[in-house]
C-alpha cells in the first residue's frame, strides 16, 4: 500500500526495487533444464537460487529496504480515437428485447410430453412392420446406452428385456423433455406459421445435425438406424410438441410490461405519431 511520506512533501515511501526475484527463477527454470540437459546447468541455477535468496533476504530482513519516490503532478487528458455512430432515435415503442410474450417453463414440459409419446407410434409401427416385434426400436435406443449391445443381432433386439426398457424410457423422456423445453422458449419467437416451423423445419435441422455426429455418438445407432423412419418420428414430436405449447397461454414479459397502454391494450392507432415522423427521419 502505498503512504504518504511524513518527512517529506511530493515524496511516495515505497520497498526498493530489486531484481533478486528474477534471478531466483532463473535460477528454478536452470535447475530443471539441467535434469534434461546437463548437471553443470542444474548447479547454476542451485548456486543462482542460493545467491538470490540471500540477497533477497538482506532486502526484508531485519528492516525493509523502502525508498523516497518523488510525485509528479502532471495533468492528464483522455482522448478517444473511436468514430462516434449515429443510432435511429429510441422511442417507448421501439422493443429491445424479443419476444414481448413468451411461455412458462412447464409449457415446453407438457410439449416435450406430448411430443415424446407421439414419437412412439411411427417408432412402434417400424418395429412391427419391419421385425414384427413391439421392442426392435426400443431396445435400439437402449443400445446406444450399452456396450455389451453393440454386438448384438436384430434377433435380440426385437426381444423383451426389462434393462433395455428402463434404460430406453429415461434416454426418450430427458431427450424429450430437454427439446420441449426449447420448443417453449423459441416458438414466440418463430416467424408466421409457427407450428409448421416447428413441426417440419426444426425436426429436419436436428435431424441433420444428429446424422452428421451420429457416428460419434452411438455407432451402433448409426450403423442401424432408418432414417426413413426416424424422420416422420422427429416431425410427429414436431407438430404434436408445437401444438401443445402453442394452446398455453403467453406470459407478459417485463419489456411488455414497459410498453405505453395504448400499446398493451391494442390500441395500435393511439401511437405518437412524432414518434413515427422521427423514425421516418432516422431512416
Amino acid at each position: 500500500m502505498e503512504h504518504q511520506s511524513e518527512t517529506g512533501h511530493g515524496a511516495i515511501h515505497l520497498p526498493s526495487p530489486t531484481a533478486w526475484p528474477m534471478v531466483l527463477a532463473l535460477g528454478i527454470t536452470l535447475v530443471v533444464t539441467g535434469m534434461l540437459t546437463s548437471v553443470f546447468i542444474s548447479i547454476l541455477g542451485v548456486v543462482l537460487i542460493l545467491a538470490s535468496s540471500v540477497g533477497w533476504f538482506r532486502q526484508v530482513l531485519p528492516v525493509e529496504s523502502h525508498e523516497m519516490v518523488p510525485v509528479l503532478e502532471a495533468e492528464s487528458s483522455i482522448a478517444s480515437q473511436r468514430h462516434v455512430i449515429e443510432r435511429l432515435p429510441v422511442s417507448s415503442t421501439q422493443r429491445t428485447l424479443l419476444p414481448v410474450e413468451t411461455f412458462r417453463i412447464t409449457t415446453g414440459l407438457k410439449g416435450g410430453v406430448a411430443g415424446g409419446i407421439a414419437m412412439v407410434v411411427p417408432a412402434t409401427a417400424y418395429s412391427l412392420i419391419k421385425y414384427h416385434s413391439l421392442w426392435y426400436a426400443m431396445n435400439l435406443m437402449a443400445a446406444g446406452g450399452f456396450v455389451s449391445w453393440a454386438g448384438q443381432s436384430d434377433a435380440f433386439l426385437a426381444q423383451f428385456h426389462i434393462q433395455g426398457l428402463l434404460a430406453a424410457l429415461a434416454i426418450h423422456a430427458t431427450a424429450s423433455l430437454l427439446v420441449g423445453l426449447l420448443y417453449g422458449a423459441a416458438l414466440p419467437m418463430f416467424p408466421k406459421w409457427p407450428i409448421l416451423t416447428a413441426g417440419f423445419l426444426a425436426p429436419l435441422i436436428w435431424t441433420g445435425l444428429l446424422y452428421s455426429a451420429l457416428g460419434i455418438i452411438s455407432p451402433i445407432l448409426n450403423q442401424r438406424i432408418d432414417w426413413y423412419w426416424f424422420i416422420p418420428s422427429q416431425i410427429a414430436f414436431g407438430l404434436v410438441a408445437g401444438f401443445v405449447v402453442n394452446l398455453q397461454a403467453r406470459v407478459r414479459t417485463s419489456q411488455f410490461q414497459a410498453l405505453p397502454f395504448a400499446v398493451r391494450a391494442g390500441l395500435h392507432g393511439a401511437i405518437d405519431p412524432h414518434d413515427d415522423e422521427t423514425h421516418g427521419e432516422g431512416r
